[in-house]
């Protein structure tokens, strides 16, 4: 099965520094089917017209593609509506759209929560909506695992949390964690939820609906779609609630020097010319990606994350972060060799044509708690194989002697 998905990927036929390509920094972004980059060629070839505005050809081509990678989106994580879908230039601008609108909600003494295993996007945005308001931001923790402690999380919900941020799987650790649960309890507060999907578009396929999340954030590049382009999904009611982050062309009804009135949904929070062939090849992405199934995705790469956990585990000085039940966790391996610096694993992984994330992983806090300067990170896709997996062992095994 692989052999034949990995045929629809260009990039992943090539050598890197004489050996073939192994590509296993796919938590940073993943590679890109044939058809998603033929997708974007084709709009700039044929059909490339801005959208919602021209009563001309091109014009009503264009917007009828865009609008139906909308529904496509809607239908993938089952919004209730299709002007629930906004289209964004990432997972970063989803939170921030949001965050920024809250700051008409927010006063001095409410709190916003965030959870201990967030990427710095999940963080940063929070504390500038705190520094705005007055609010104070709350940490809900974890333990040793890297999962989060929901005894604490429900010790710190009360009256005064406003909203409660926390990512549906860790980009760092893998972590899967109890969305469903963690919204219920939010909710039963009042307060409510932003879920940053970004590490699980890729993996699984949300269900809005059931979750009961407020918002939901994702970024095309993460799923086989372009950079650039990203979703926000929100409630129809909260989404109406928020005012717009941008000002601007599409996202009116009306503009007058004295009043402007801002336009329906979806358009009100899509100011400006969008990234048009972005938004329909992510639409392509999705497609692609339900033609394959994700339950068939889940099967390829939960074989992968147990075939390489075991071989890890075998070498001396190992230490894998993150959950030990890999059934809590997604197609990523974090770990340290001894007191090797993974900087230098890095270096000398890439000599032999595999590409790994080493560093913080935008997760400075949760490095803080292991007491590290960062992890090794092997982020596995279904167009990967158990035998890369085997020459990355061997490679990290001779990096581990040549550098011990």
């Amino acid at each position: 099965m692989n052999e034949s998905i990995r045929k629809d990927f260009p990039i992943l036929h090539q050598l890197v520094n004489g050996k073939p390509l192994i590509y296993f920094d796919n938590g940073a972004t993943s590679q890109k089917p044939q058809v998603v980059i033929d997708c974007e060629k084709e709009y700039y070839e044929t059909y490339n017209a801005n959208i919602h505005r021209g009563v001309h050809y091109l014009s009503q081509k264009a917007t009828d593609a865009f609008e139906e990678a909308r529904q496509i989106i809607q239908k993938h994580l089952n919004a209730t509506h299709a002007h629930e879908i906004i289209f964004t230039s990432g997972t970063t601008h989803g939170i921030n759209l949001v965050a920024f609108g809250f700051t008409s909600f927010v006063k001095p003494g409410d709190e916003i929560l965030v959870s201990a295993l967030e990427h710095h996007s999940n963080i940063v945005p929070w504390q500038m909506l705190c520094e705005r308001t007055g609010a104070t931001l709350k940490v809900i923790p974890m333990d040793e695992n890297g999962e989060l402690i929901l005894k604490d999380y429900q010790k710190l919900l009360s009256h005064k949390t406003k909203l409660v941020a926390f990512n549906h799987i860790s980009n760092a650790l893998g972590t899967i964690n109890p969305v469903k649960e963690m919204v219920a309890l939010a909710h039963a507060v009042g307060a409510a939820v932003l879920v940053d999907g970004a590490q699980s578009t890729p993996h699984l396929q949300p269900d809005v609906k059931d979750l009961d999340v407020d918002f939901y954030v994702f970024s095309g590049h993460k799923v086989g779609g372009p950079t650039g382009i990203g979703i926000l999904y929100g409630k129809e009611h909260w989404l109406n609630l928020l005012p717009p982050y941008q000002g601007g062309g599409e996202m009116i009804a009306e503009v007058r020097f004295e009043k402007t009135t801002y336009a329906s949904l979806p358009h009100k929070h899509e100011a400006g010319t969008p990234n048009i062939a972005g938004g329909i090849a992510l639409g392509k992405a999705i497609t692609y990606q339900h033609q394959i199934g994700f339950a068939t995705i889940q099967q390829i790469e939960s074989e992968l994350l147990h075939h390489a956990t075991k071989q890890l585990l075998e070498i001396d000085g190992m230490h894998i972060f993150g959950p030990k039940d890999l059934s809590k966790k997604t197609s990523v391996v974090s770990f340290n060799v001894a007191n090797i610096h993974p900087y230098d694993i890095g270096v000398l992984l890439d000599k032999m044509g595999i590409a790994v994330r080493t560093g913080h992983h935008c997760t400075q806090p949760i490095m803080d708690f292991f007491q590290i300067p960062g992890t090794i990170r092997a982020s596995f896709a279904y167009y990967n194989t158990k035998e890369e997996i085997d020459t990355f062992v061997q490679a990290l095994k001779k990096a581990v002697l040549m550098l011990s």
